[in-house]
């Protein structure tokens, strides 16, 4: 696979989170936010890890 289109599905998603983030999180506060992005990015890990068969 080319490197910039491996970029590309890397940054797309990253670009969609920050913006869904700002968009949910608009009526919260700092602390909810970090809260919202860290149970996130847990669970893209776990998703990643599920994915790869728990190497």
């Amino acid at each position: 696979m080319p490197a910039d289109v491996l970029s590309l599905d890397i940054i797309v998603p990253i670009l969609v989170y920050c913006a869904l983030l700002w968009w949910v999180g608009r009526g919260m506060g700092w602390t909810a936010r970090l809260a919202t992005a860290a149970v996130t990015l847990v669970l893209v890990v776990c998703v990643l890890l599920v994915e790869r068969g728990w190497r």
